[in-house]
């Protein structure tokens, strides 16, 4: 494989985009192109490789029946002319508008700019002519201009709405600009666009300003990227337009299949862009997941296999120039406090639903559950009260044990015991140490001769146990067990498979990740779903540390010392399972999310003890112990997984849903991957 420059984002699948306004010169083209030519010198200084312009910036939108004059027409050529040879040694593709002859009418277009040359131009489709717009009394429409050329600055270039810009030398660089209406129609041009291979598209915009308009545009850009599986990049015009009769506020938005990257202010006094790094790998990943996407080309191919490529050579930066995009720290837990609140909401309630329906459907089993006092058997635990809540049935019907072994301690235990008595469920104590011991001594270990030999054997006759344990007390009480275990450790194989954590008849956290399960205890606590009394029991439940508790001794047993620290395995299975980045892509990302504790956001309530960082070495090392488990050793246990419902659009591992794997495949592309940077 060839080596990696692992500090430049190009190299990871990123392209760096700008959607740029600022104060237009109504009527006075040479001033505007200078104007432009000076966002595009501040944009190649940023590393950008696309450079959005508002709706015919180099002439001024407002200037109604001034743009049939051709005193004007010709300066606009002219300055046209200007920003293409002022372009010659800069990176960004530029987008301009510009409104230009072509046969007996004019045309309001977007003019596709690079390295000294005209691309090619494309014309606004839908000229509006209601309420304020009366751009078809000047304006011809674009929609049926399709394999065409116009002669601009003495050259034929292409010329329609059918056009696709794409770069040689970026993988999945694929531009289509339309321009202003274009946006608001039933079917856009973008939409096609998109269905034809374009993976950002532009949007040159007029746009006058009214109450209400700035979040109408946010909602349409919003859905076309969304939609289209895209970026999407808009600028609209700003200070300088005729204020006649309207107002202007220079919005600029920069959109990822729905999300927001990036904006600038409003209402600007000066020149302004909002710039952004699009993830061109995540746009071509989803397109390759959703097959519904490709279907929807075929249905329309009469249309988008006519559209033309014009390529070029991008020839982007190789160092290093940041990553300008928020990367979450826990991508399964949103740091904006109103989007977890309704993310814990969800979660929660899509697990108790879950539960709710299985235990409903298999005519009112009670519930029984091994409580250790650690997070994700609470979390079980709270979910199955919520359940029998909903369900009208009495909290007693959960039938839940505490079954000490031989690393016990007893600060969990008596979590546990005070957890099950603030719920009301029905609780009890089984020690599992002599039943321990005697299977130990059959089998004939060491530790049954007094040697502390604490092997994975050793551990797992407790963990397979307290499992067999409670599928008799099942059978015998009437009811089911209800599985405990996490999405993280069912990524890396963290459970005693059969008769032990891995089984049980229902297991409403196999689609909850270990980072999240914490916060929803966090959101449990904090709505006050169980009272103040049980809130404070999940409270000490939060602050212990996470352990299997199965090795005795004076310090308690770490899971992560000995696997790796769940935000960074968390973080690593959210970019495999939901987009298949590779481990090199996946490391720069950490690297940018993780290397400055106190750089971006954490979720609210994250402890501020816990707020740590990581270098490079160790999420590379970490990285390896994921791809080494993930993808060669813990998929027999996810073959044989109960059920369970998904919860994280993020993914479950479930094989009836997001994730068939061979349960004997290898790691090696990964761990060769992961060996392309140092």
């Amino acid at each position: 494989m060839p080596p990696l420059n692992f500090r430049s984002l190009y190299q990871h699948g990123f392209a760096r985009v700008a959607a740029c306004t600022g104060h237009t010169v109504i009527t006075d083209p040479h001033a505007n192109a200078e104007a432009v030519l000076r966002h595009a010198r501040r944009c190649a200084d940023e590393g950008v490789a696309v450079a959005v312009f508002p709706e015919m910036v180099l002439c001024g939108y407002s200037i109604e029946d001034l743009i049939l004059q051709d005193a004007l027409l010709d300066q606009v050529e002219e300055a046209l002319r200007d920003v293409v040879e002022g372009s010659a040694e800069l990176l960004p593709v530029l987008l301009v508008g510009a409104p230009l002859r072509h046969r007996d009418r004019v045309y309001n277009c977007a003019v596709v700019v690079h390295r000294g040359r005209v691309l090619g131009v494309v014309p606004k489709s839908y000229p509006p002519n209601y309420r304020e717009f009366y751009e078809r009394r000047q304006i011809a429409s674009g929609d049926g201009e399709r394999g065409g050329t116009i002669r601009v600055g003495g050259e034929s270039v292409p010329f329609g709405v059918d056009l696709l810009f794409a770069a040689d030398d970026v993988a999945g660089l694929v531009l289509h600009t339309e321009i202003c209406e274009d946006m608001w129609v039933p079917v856009p041009p973008s939409a096609e666009a998109a269905l034809a291979g374009a993976t950002v598209l532009a949007n040159l915009s007029g746009s006058p300003i009214t109450v209400g308009r700035a979040e109408d545009r946010k909602l349409l850009c919003r859905s076309a990227s969304a939609r289209c599986l895209a970026a999407y990049v808009y600028a609209a015009a700003g200070l300088g337009e005729s204020t006649t009769d309207l107002s202007w506020d220079g919005q600029t938005l920069i959109y990822e299949n729905g999300v927001l990257l990036a904006e600038s202010d409003r209402f600007p006094l000066d020149d302004q862009f909002a710039v952004a790094d699009i993830d061109l790998d995540l746009l071509r990943q989803e397109r390759q997941r959703m097959g519904t996407f490709d279907d929807n080309r075929r249905t329309h191919g009469a249309r988008t296999a006519d559209f033309r490529t014009v390529s070029f050579e991008l020839d982007p930066p190789t160092g290093d120039l940041g990553l300008r995009r928020r990367i979450e720290r826990f991508p399964f837990v949103p740091a904006d406090p109103d989007r977890l609140a309704l993310d814990c909401y969800e979660a929660y309630n899509i697990q108790v639903a879950g539960l709710q329906q299985r235990l409903a459907s298999i005519g009112g089993a009670k519930v029984v559950i091994g409580v250790s006092g650690g997070l994700d058997s609470t979390h079980a635990l709270i979910v199955a009260a919520r359940a029998m809540d909903r369900a009208g049935r009495p909290r007693s019907d959960i039938l839940a044990w505490t079954l000490p072994g031989f690393a016990t301690s007893d600060h969990t235990k008596d979590n546990a015991h005070k957890l099950m008595a603030a719920l009301g469920v029905t609780a009890a104590e089984l020690d599992i140490t002599p039943t321990a011991r005697l299977m130990l001594k059959e089998m004939g270990h060491p530790f049954a001769s007094g040697e502390p030999v604490y092997d994975v054997t050793f551990e797992n006759v407790q963990a397979g146990l307290r499992t067999d344990y409670l599928f008799r007390l099942a059978n015998q009480r009437g009811g089911i067990v209800l599985g405990t275990g996490d999405l993280s450790e069912l990524a890396l194989g963290w459970s005693t498979y059969g008769v032990g954590d891995q089984m049980s008849h229902y297991n409403v956290n196999s689609g909850v990740p270990k980072t999240l399960i914490q916060h929803l205890i966090r959101w449990v606590i904090g709505s006050d779903q169980f009272g103040e009394e049980a809130g404070k029991i999940l409270a000490a439940i939060l602050d212990t540390e996470i352990s299997p508790e199965l090795v005795p001794g004076e310090e308690m047993q770490s899971t992560e010392s000995k696997i790796g620290p769940y935000a960074l395995h968390d973080f690593t299975l959210f970019h495999v399972l939901r987009y298949g980045f590779r481990p090199s892509k996946i490391a720069f990302l950490a690297w940018h999310a993780w290397h400055d504790a106190d750089a971006g956001a954490w979720p609210p309530g994250f402890p501020e003890a816990k707020r740590v960082a990581y270098d490079l070495p160790e999420i590379r090392q970490w990285l390896e112990v994921f791809c080494r488990r993930f993808f060669a050793f813990a998929q027999f246990k996810r073959s044989a997984m109960p059920n369970g419902p998904k919860v994280s659009a993020g993914g479950s591992l479930s094989p009836r849903g997001d994730w068939r794997a061979p349960s004997d495949s290898s790691a090696t592309v990964w761990l060769r991957d992961l060996a392309r940077f140092d």
